[in-house]
């Protein structure tokens, strides 16, 4: 399963469908083929592996781990439980379920069919390898990113707003590795009459980066038309509106499973503040501003007993700066997300 996991990570980790990974195993053990999943449309990582046999006669027999639960559904490719018992795949152990209503049920049709079919196999690793796909799937709306770099003290700008660069090139390298790994990247309006940005994923020479996330912007001021954001690689998305959760679901209608909240402030608090965020990424540069200017404002934190609580996931040096990555912590009043009604909303996209 762990070969089955960095093999995953091949595929893109944006689109509607999952990063998975897939190894075909003889009945002595030794590897027969492998594969992943390319993005939507293109075979899934069970029929990618399959394909990749010296021999169609060798997976009768075989055992298939897989990442993810096999799909059982039809869409713009075939079920992949049906290529495995038309294979003759004898045995298939996979990490973790599929969440969604019409592509789940793999392992129990191919139990129907005589095939052993096991959950669980290093679901956690699993789990964190597709995180963002999951918590959209199971939530019903994109995975959200917060993102912001500031002082020590906490300032994401001067009191002048000049903020162009708090951190370093290493630091800021890496927030364009990360925007090229999402679906959209999302600033409000006063972030866009402040700054100007430009919202691209560029490579460390400057050039466009092969994927480029859909640039969002949320907020009732309207955009100059000389707005860099006119001319970026995808099509502006401006919203009108202070409603976040119909945002996310038109986007997650729309094919977004993953964006970044890239500020200002304002509009990175009230995400904070509804509770729609599930990772945070703060760059910290060695420097004291001071004023106003703070990365965040009103959480709706009340007493220090109401804060949000965080678990940091990991802490790194970048250059000068620190990135640290964190989620917010689990609570004793957190509940499960309620089922999807509409199953088109979660299944994988053939």
């Amino acid at each position: 399963m762990q070969r089955a996991i960095e093999l995953s990570l091949n595929g893109p980790a944006w689109g509607v469908n999952p990063r998975v990974g897939a190894v075909l195993l003889a009945p002595d053990g030794s590897t027969l083929a492998e594969g992943w999943h390319r993005g939507a449309g293109t075979p899934h990582a069970e029929v990618d592996a399959l394909s990749h046999l010296a021999s169609p006669g060798l997976a009768r027999g075989a055992t298939a781990v897989v990442t993810l639960e096999p799909c059982n559904h039809t869409g713009r490719t075939g079920p992949c439980s049906e290529a495995l018992l038309a294979a003759g795949v004898g045995a298939v152990f996979f990490g973790v379920a599929d969440p969604g209503r019409a592509s789940s049920g793999g392992a129990d049709h191919l139990r129907a069919r005589g095939v052993r079919a096991s959950g669980g196999i290093l679901a956690s690793e699993v789990e964190q390898s597709i995180r963002p796909w999951l918590t959209a799937a199971r939530t019903g709306r994109p995975f959200v990113t917060l993102k912001w770099a500031s002082s020590l003290d906490g300032r994401a700008a001067a009191a002048d707003g000049t903020s162009q660069w708090i951190t370093g090139p290493d630091a800021r390298a890496d927030v364009h590795a990360r925007r090229g790994a999402v679906d959209a990247i999302v600033v409000g309006t006063g972030t866009v009459l402040a700054d100007d940005p430009a919202l691209t994923a560029r490579n460390p020479d400057g050039s466009l980066a092969a994927h480029q996330p859909t640039p969002v912007v949320i907020g009732m001021r309207p955009l100059p038309a000389a707005s860099a954001l006119w001319r970026h690689p995808e099509p502006l998305r401006p919203y009108e509106t202070h409603d976040l959760d119909a945002v996310l679901a038109d986007l997650f209608e729309s094919g977004v499973r993953s964006m970044f909240v890239e500020g200002g402030p304002t509009l990175a608090s009230a995400f904070a503040r509804a509770g729609l965020v599930d990772e945070v990424v703060v760059y910290l540069a060695p420097v004291l501003i001071g004023g106003p200017r703070l990365a965040l404002g009103d959480l709706g934190v009340p007493s220090l007993p109401d804060a949000r609580r965080l678990v940091i996931d990991s802490v790194d040096m970048l250059g000068d700066d620190v990135r640290i990555v964190a989620r917010p912590a689990p609570t004793l009043t957190s509940v499960p997300p309620a089922p999807q009604k509409e199953s088109a909303r979660v299944h994988r996209n053939h």
